[in-house]
């Protein structure tokens, strides 16, 4: 991501002296700033929005985060809004009209791999009840906090991810190695990797 600064100035309607709005250092203007601003970090446990962010951290496997959330609207749209079910159900035909649509990352193993984790995301339901009862033992059901100074102190994977990775894909899960599991741990409050100097560091916390 990024290191473009990302302070946020902003003044009172009276005129009085500015204040600073603090943000990770990853962070550009714009739909990066709302993303990081409303959702990055906040812990999630809606199995939908879960299975939505482990494809779309797949997808972002060699791109840059900004690539694919400028695309995920275009990926709500083709993917029957990340319905796991009707994703399982997916053809051959189906997979090859969505790689028609350039709104998304045409990339077929990608594609291919949503209707495979759609597939044995809907196993783990069946055996866990919840995606999220599954996927949340990872780091013992609570927000793994950290308190990094600056983006870069942020390692690319974690024991947990590492773990993660292993379990799903001995579940022929796809497109979840480590650094794409620490992705998802990250966006899904798993863990919060907001630095200390962040706003959104204490909030957070308190979803």
């Amino acid at each position: 991501m990024s290191t473009e600064s990302t302070s946020e100035k902003y003044q009172s309607t009276k005129g009085e002296s500015k204040q600073v709005k603090k943000r990770c250092d990853w962070v550009q203007e714009g739909i990066h700033q709302k993303y990081h601003d409303r959702e990055w970090g906040v812990p999630l446990h809606r199995d939908r929005k879960l299975f939505e962010f482990l494809l779309l951290d797949g997808a972002q496997a060699g791109l840059s985060w900004i690539t694919i959330l400028k695309r995920r609207s275009a990926y709500r749209k083709v993917f029957d809004n990340f319905n796991p079910e009707k994703i399982s159900m997916y053809k051959k035909r189906d997979i090859n009209s969505i790689l028609k649509d350039d709104g998304i990352v045409r990339n077929r193993k990608k594609v291919e791999s949503f209707v495979n984790n759609a597939r044995r995301f809907l196993e783990v339901k069946d055996e866990f009840k919840t995606f999220d009862e599954y996927i949340w033992q990872f780091v013992d059901y609570k927000t793994k906090v950290n308190k990094f100074k600056t983006w870069s102190e942020i390692p690319p994977a974690s024991s947990e991810s590492k773990m993660m990775s292993k379990n799903l894909m001995s579940r022929g899960f796809t497109f979840v190695g480590p650094t794409i599991c620490y992705a998802f741990m990250q966006s899904v409050g798993m863990v919060n990797d907001h630095t200390v100097n962040c706003f959104r560091h204490k909030e957070v916390q308190k979803k």
